[in-house]
């Protein structure tokens, strides 16, 4: 399957991501902000990464920002999972670079459906 690494401040979503996708076979990094997430990705290699927006220090869309400027990171795909559920945020969420945006509250069924969309598409 695929490594993933999944960066939310909330601990219990960060735990329900992580159990979700490992129970369908994927190894799965969790890290609880965007500069970590930026850090795993670059010492992981991973095959996609799922970012919270709203995290202390670097949010997920600078992670995302960041990520998509390092030319080692190229064709690497972002999730985007947030409570930033307007217009504008998902707009936002887009332009910093994400393939995807769910937003929280959500399925984790959707969730790992919409993963698997991706790295299909990736891939």
């Amino acid at each position: 399957m695929a490594r993933i690494v999944i960066a939310d401040d909330d601990a219990d979503i960060r735990e329900l991501v992580v159990f979700k996708l490992r129970h369908g076979g994927h190894e799965v990094v969790p890290v609880g902000d965007g500069a970590a997430a930026v850090e795993a990705c670059t010492a992981e290699k991973p095959d996609l990464v799922i970012l919270d927006v709203m995290m202390p220090g670097m949010s997920g869309l600078d992670a995302a920002r960041a990520l998509r400027k390092d030319s080692n990171m190229d064709g690497l795909p972002i999730i985007m999972l947030t409570a930033r559920a307007q217009e504008s945020d998902i707009e936002q969420g887009f332009e910093a670079g994400a393939d995807d945006y769910i937003v929280k509250p959500f399925s984790p069924r959707e969730l790992a459906s919409r993963v698997s969309a991706v790295l299909a598409r990736t891939r």
